[in-house]
């Protein structure tokens, strides 16, 4: 099971989806285990269409949860 710090949420409104790398994106053609940073640039979010940039990490520095942003 992937660790939070190894997930990734999207963040634009009404969206939420979390990439898992356990699961990879079907809609995508991500095969399961490629990492977040290993997404190709042009990668899209598969509910909203958000670009990389609209994630951050569910846990660790830069995360949702990082009280010090």
């Amino acid at each position: 099971m992937a660790n939070p710090e190894e997930m990734y949420q999207c963040q634009t409104p009404n969206c939420g989806y979390i990439y898992n790398p356990d699961k990879g994106d079907r809609k995508g053609k991500i095969k399961k285990g490629t990492a977040f940073a290993d997404l190709p640039d042009e990668w899209r979010c598969p509910v909203c269409g958000a670009t990389k940039a609209a994630f951050k990490p569910l846990a660790g520095p830069g995360s949702v949860r990082d009280d010090n942003a």
